[in-house]
């Protein structure tokens, strides 16, 4: 579970969380790393351990976009390479603090695990309804993998359990229509579809006694985990045109903290009602079953655990399979890259 796909794009931070001229600290698939924001205003990724004795960079200075360790002051530029040197000797050349790709994109920080020669920014999957006036961005920490995160955003019929109060489509899913569809931008869609259904109750008051909706919700999946939900509530027969509601598009993006926990980074109205209801949803319902799942399962792997597969789970499988198909692809090219030195 642990095999993580590296030549993709991840989210490492939303650019708020790190502070003008500052930086900030986060473990990353396992490893801490450190965002430093330049005074260009582009950021820097390095390890957050000083290649001399290991000490943490985060405890040190950035002073004119050189980070320098607070135990024997070697500074570091944004390419890793040691550029200062307060003793009487040149920076030494051979000390080298790692670093990965790093790119401000969609309100957001993507990193690039794997080759940096193949970190096309194209790459990353389109959130450009992120950037938006009246959003707050936001992010939690789950204690569960990664992928048991993605398979409750990849099915959503859990909402007719675990969200009645708060996010509940009051039952619709039940008639609905499910449709799993790949494009080409290689995401993965899970979408549901329910016609002439009972509306939801948060939007009854807008509308008459006996007023039927057409109501959608679809996921889109990019690997590794970054998602999106467009939700959409409109009167029956209108074609989806007297919408009750604005349509609602909104991030749900995933990245591993360790093997057993994840980075949950979303959006929501910058409103104190908005942020409690966030919270409701993500942290008092989802959260607490996805961490049971991850209790219950331990260190063992999904597959071997033998998971009941049910016919709503189509829209997570192909996600974890196309998954499975990326590592395979990168140990492929591993093992070929190792004969060539060999």
């Amino acid at each position: 579970m642990s095999d993580y796909v590296r030549n993709l794009w991840y989210l490492a931070a939303w650019d708020h969380e790190v502070p003008e001229s500052g930086m900030l600290s986060r473990t990353l698939l396992d490893e801490k790393w450190l965002i430093a924001r330049l005074s260009d205003g582009t950021y820097a990724m390095l390890a957050d351990r000083c290649p001399h004795r290991f000490v943490p960079l985060r405890k040190g200075r950035l002073e004119d976009d050189v980070i320098h360790c607070p135990y024997h002051g070697l500074g570091f530029d944004r390419s890793g390479a040691c550029v200062h040197n307060p003793f009487p000797a040149p920076p030494p050349a051979h000390v080298r603090a790692r670093t990965m790709p790093i790119v401000h994109c969609h309100r957001g920080l993507w990193f690039w695990p794997g080759d940096p020669d193949r970190a096309d920014p194209a790459l990353i999957p389109d959130f450009a309804f992120v950037d938006r006036d009246g959003m707050q961005r936001s992010r939690l920490v789950i204690q569960g993998h990664y992928e048991l995160v993605t398979d409750n955003l990849m099915d959503l019929t859990h909402a007719e359990f675990l969200h009645v109060t708060s996010f509940g489509v009051n039952g619709s899913i039940f008639s609905g229509r499910q449709s799993v569809v790949a494009d080409e931008s290689g995401a993965i869609w899970n979408n549901w579809d329910m016609e002439a259904v009972t509306p939801p109750m948060w939007a009854a008051p807008m509308l008459g006694e006996g007023d039927r909706v057409d109501q959608w919700l679809h996921m889109r999946w990019h690997a590794p985990a970054a998602m999106a939900l467009t939700v959409g509530l409109a009167r029956t027969g209108s074609d989806r045109a007297d919408m009750v509601v604005p349509q609602m598009i909104n991030p749900h993006i995933i990245t591993p903290e360790t093997t057993t926990s994840s980075h949950y980074f979303y959006d929501h109205e910058a409103t104190p009602e908005a942020e409690a209801l966030a919270r409701q949803v993500f942290v008092e319902e989802d959260e607490p079953m996805i961490e049971a799942a991850q209790d219950a399962l331990g260190n063992q792997n999904f597959w071997e655990a033998r998971p009941a597969i049910l016919e709503t789970d189509a829209g997570a499988i192909r996600a974890r399979r196309r998954l499975m198909q990326l590592r395979r692809t990168e140990g492929a090219m591993r093992r070929d890259r190792d004969d060539e030195i060999l």
